[in-house]
């Protein structure tokens, strides 16, 4: 092609790009801003900055191994195709996964709208109620059917669900307790996340019959399954009453349909309850994400991990909720904290809650009725062609039927089932399980009678009508629940789809998200959640995939999976890769095991202090101490850094016993530390391995990486660095890269072994064998659109935000950490501690009075009080950016009217922020600045506006009156 005299040939190319490469969608500011933000710090290129903010030390050099990058419809397409080499069969395989159905209504206004899926967890409470709204519905739908009067905001599966029930019921027993008795029945994943947990902490598990269980002063706690993994619902009476004669605590592993229908765990004794809620309408997913729940008597509320949403009032005397008691627990109570799950699952909790919501009491009844009813069938069907059914004609069942085979048979019975499109669970001694579902049809039943009848000795197959005649569904008065449950109005109100969807849009008009403004918040990376990267994640060939499906029908996940590993390893510099950790904290935890378990391995068993900055998050002790190790603090210097003196006095003591660093790159005051490396070079010499948190990561890729800096274990926050929605709590994931050296200790499974499994590995952190598999694809689509330079470029992009902003608000607030040439990392701390004294001001009320700005607020008080932490990320606009700053500075000059007594010390537009619609309409105004100030302080607000839904909550109150379900009408008239 000839260039035309108006075109240069550089033009021409440029015209024959494609219309969708992503990078520049991606990456906020436009190029042109690009050179004007860079022109206002004295710097003419992105490369510019970067030399003067990293040290030279730490640098790379070359690409990361992924390549060019892929436009988005290519990436669509490629997707597509790694998702067709999935076979999606109907499953009966069970063990906790089942096929959901999940309501439209839902799926395409919660799972798939940025609305609910692009907020972040609700720590500013005025401004999150829609989703608080709908965690304390889930909580009150999980306190309902398990008939305990307490439970969280959710955990990141069942089976450590089951395993933080083990640590809370330790801390809950009476004395130096180390035994727990196990179920030999419960799932067999949860028995292995269950012994990881209790290895590293010392403590005893004995794995038995229920029938043979004798608790005794030593055993601190019992866990069973209700219905047991092979079906059975047993009477666990006096083993309940056993184990409280001796003080210990008794933990139901339940399901939570299945409690649609049986006597729940609360009325027959037990203490604690955990449970997976994925069979309320959220898929399969290859074993997530999905919602666990936690439940427990009330006065175990502070013993309780993760978040707990509960019900207070706000300024103006009207109900409203917030995050109770545990909202900022790590950080408090660091090694002392009862877990280190920071937030779990919020958006399929939602989801879950929603599902009850829709389907009422009644409803859930009825599906509950359906799975047991068919299964009652299925079993008549199995008996009239005279197969043995374990437990025999008294077995209670639910939705779950155990067949016994010989080898022979169960072996020609898998064949069988595959070729009609089926999977059934396959035990090592050769008996078969069946487990059915919401989904369930008469077609379904039919095909799985004729799959065994090609094995039950020439018997001709029993049709599903006359299985229908013969079945009993009927339960034993002894196991039927007779209480009611679902009692509050709303799950009763929203049965047709008109009032279901208008609740769910009332809700999320009342949370701020992305969709809304920045949220800039400090070490949390609120990035772009590209809607090219979400589609596919609810794909069939991605969503309806068991986590125990047979490899040869997960061919395209394993694609993924090993193309995911190879390009975070490039990036890390970090060979070994492990997908399993279902957050950051779970990342934390594998990670600290790993160098444990390398440790035991060499024989220094003997190492287990790990040593932590002060200023590190809170996760970090509390996770060292879930792994084994005793903590030791490292002091920070002014600057914010690592105290180098006091960092090597420390490793000389502890020399002997050293097992670990925990560090964070940049640290988490927002500085590339130039001594770093030596840092990692100390530690080895001491003997200990070196951990980097991955927070941070956000700073590093493309121009330096943890490998390089010398660690050798980091964990990525994929939900932070790599674009998985934080879902106003999770999911996330916290995949971990390690060394050479370390690789074959990453985690196992005992179902299905992940391909980097080896006999050293540790136990499983999480209960699938790849964790969240459904949101993988969201991580790999941004890495594979981006590409090395997209990649390289959104790293620069982000330093460059975050230094612009500093320099735009300098002449108002002073920066409290800067690195090299006085720059900043990705984040930057703003110094706000002299306003309180001045004005009275304290970092809340600037935080309160953002929301009037139209903002959530920057991270409050840490990793310093009275401080806020920036974060822009580079998915930020220049525009944005400057409107932040706009605000922050209109902010910073209502302190200094209160300063200079030009507004009243008490009254004013911080301390009664944030203002409702409410307030500033209402007939009465009785402050000294005007209502205009107050709802609209600059004047781009009358364009668009998104307004709290509630005034300044009172937190001391609902932690006094602490009700952590739907309140009644009747009390919120009180």
């Amino acid at each position: 092609m000839t260039a035309t005299p108006t075109q240069s040939p550089t033009q021409t190319a440029w015209h024959l790009e494609p219309s969708d490469t992503f990078a520049r969608r991606h990456i906020g500011p436009s190029d042109a801003d690009i050179r004007e933000m860079l022109a206002t710090l004295g710097y003419g290129t992105l490369d510019e900055l970067t030399d003067a903010t990293l040290p030279r030390s730490i640098r790379i050099d070359g690409d990361m191994g992924v390549g060019s990058a892929m436009t988005e419809t290519q990436c669509l397409a490629y997707m597509k195709a790694i998702a067709s080499k999935n076979k999606v069969m109907r499953s009966f395989i069970g063990m906790g996964y089942h096929g959901s159905i999940t309501p439209g209504v839902i799926a395409r206004n919660i799972l798939e709208n940025p609305g609910w899926y692009t907020q972040y967890t609700p720590y500013q409470a005025e401004i999150s109620q829609g989703r608080l709204e709908a965690i304390l519905n889930f909580q009150t739908m999980v306190c309902d059917l398990t008939a305990l009067p307490l439970a969280n905001a959710s955990l990141l599966d069942e089976a450590t669900a089951a395993a933080e029930a083990m640590a809370m019921a330790q801390s809950i027993a009476k004395g130096n307790r180390t035994k727990f008795l196990v179920a030999d029945d419960c799932h067999p994943q949860t028995i292995a996340v269950v012994k990881g947990r209790a290895e590293a902490r010392g403590w005893e598990i004995v794995v038995a019959k229920t029938e043979s269980m004798m608790p005794d002063d030593s055993v601190f706690g019992v866990l069973v399954q209700y219905p047991t993994t092979d079906g059975h619902v047993k009477d666990y009476t006096s083993l309940v009453s056993a184990t409280h004669t001796c003080g210990g605590v008794v933990i139901a592993a339940a399901d939570i349909l299945a409690l649609a229908l049986l006597k729940p765990p609360g009325e027959w004794g037990a203490d604690i309850a955990v449970g997976s809620t994925q069979r309320f309408g959220v898929p399969m997913g290859f074993g997530g994400p999905h919602a666990a729940y936690l439940a427990c008597r009330s006065e175990y509320s502070r013993k309780m991990p993760g978040r707990l949403v509960g019900v207070s009032k706000d300024a103006s005397g009207n109900p409203a909720l917030r995050l109770a008691v545990q909202t900022r627990e790590q950080h408090i109570r660091r090694d002392k904290a009862t877990s280190n799950i920071c937030t779990a699952q919020v958006l399929l909790a939602i989801m879950a809650s929603m599902y009850a919501v829709y389907h009422g009491p009644d409803g859930l009844r009825r599906i509950a009725q359906r799975v047991q009813g068919w299964t009652c069938v299925l079993a008549a069907a199995l008996r009239g062609m005279g197969l043995l059914i374990d437990g025999g004609e008294d077995a209670v069942c639910f939705d779950t039927l155990r067949v016994r085979l010989d080898g022979a048979k169960a072996e020609r019975l898998h064949k069988s089932s595959v070729q009609a499109g089926i999977n059934l669970r396959h035990y090592p001694d050769g008996s078969v399980g069946v487990t059915l579902d919401e989904t369930t049809t008469a077609e379904d039943v039919q095909v799985v009678i004729d799959a065994f009848a090609s094995v039950a000795g020439g018997t001709q197959a029993v049709s599903v009508k006359q299985a229908i005649d013969q079945a009993d569904a009927s339960l034993p008065e002894a196991f039927a629940r007779t209480s009611a449950y679902l009692t509050h109005e709303v799950f009763h109100r929203y049965h047709a789809e008109h009032e279901m969807l208008r609740y769910i849009k009332r809700l999320e008009s009342r949370d701020s998200s992305l969709c809304n403004s920045m949220i800039p918040l400090g070490s949390c990376t609120m990035k772009l959640n590209a809607t090219s990267e979400m589609v596919p994640v609810t794909w069939p060939g991605f969503a309806d995939i068991h986590p125990f499906a047979p490899a040869d029908q997960t061919r395209g996940y394993a694609e993924l999976f090993a193309e995911l590993e190879r390009l975070l390893a490039g990036i890390t510099h970090l060979p070994g890769v492990s997908l399993q950790p279902n957050a950051g904290s779970s990342g934390e935890y594998a990670g600290l095991l790993v160098i444990r378990a390398y440790h035991h391995a060499r024989g220094d068993v003997q190492r287990d202090v790990c040593l932590i900055p002060v200023s590190a998050h809170g996760t970090n002790p509390a996770s060292a101490v879930m792994a084994g190790f005793r903590v030791v603090a490292v002091e920070c210097d002014e600057q914010g850094n690592i105290d180098l003196d006091d960092l090597k006095a420390k490793a000389q003591q502890h020399a002997g016993q050293l097992g670990a660093l925990m560090l964070t790159y940049p640290s988490t005051h927002g500085v590339f530390e130039e001594g770093v490396i030596d840092v990692c070079k100390l530690i080895h010499a001491h003997g200990g391995q070196v951990y980097m948190d991955g927070a941070n990561m956000n700073a590093q890729v493309g121009l330096t990486a943890p490998g390089r800096i010398g660690a050798d274990v980091c964990h990525l926050n994929l939900h932070k660095t790599f674009c998985i929605p934080h879902g106003g709590g999770g999911p996330g994931m916290g995949p971990i890269c390690v060394a050479k050296h370390l690789q074959k200790f990453l985690p196992g499974h005992p179902v299905v072994a992940p391909d980097v499994a080896t006999p050293d590995s540790i136990k499983p952190v999480s209960a699938a064998p790849y964790g969240s598999p459904m949101i993988l694809p969201i991580s790999y689509a941004y890495i594979k659109m981006m590409g090395d330079a997209g990649l390289r470029k959104a790293t620069q992009v982000a330093i460059l935000n975050a230094n612009y902003m500093a320099n735009q608000l300098k002449d108002q607030y002073a920066v409290l950490f800067r690195g090299r040439h006085d720059r900043v990392a990705h984040e930057f701390i703003l110094d706000c501690r002299s306003f309180e004294k001045s004005a009275g001001i304290r970092v809340e009320d600037m935080a309160k009075r953002l929301m009037d700005y139209g903002f959530h607020a920057p991270t409050m008080s840490w990793p310093e009080p009275g401080t806020l932490m920036i974060e822009p990320t580079e998915s930020e606009s220049r525009a944005e950016l400057d409107r932040l700053c706009e605000a922050m500075t209109c902010i910073r000059r209502e302190i200094v009217d209160i300063e200079q007594a030009r507004s009243d010390r008490e009254d004013n537009a911080l301390k009664h922020a944030p203002h409702t619609t409410q307030m500033v309409s209402g007939d009465e105004w009785n402050h000294p600045y005007t209502r205009e100030s107050a709802a609209f302080p600059v004047a781009s607000l009358r364009t668009f506006k998104f307004w709290p839904a509630v005034a300044r909550i009172d937190n001391a109150y609902g932690d006094r009156h602490l009700v952590c379900t739907c309140p009644s009408v009747e009390s919120l008239a009180t």
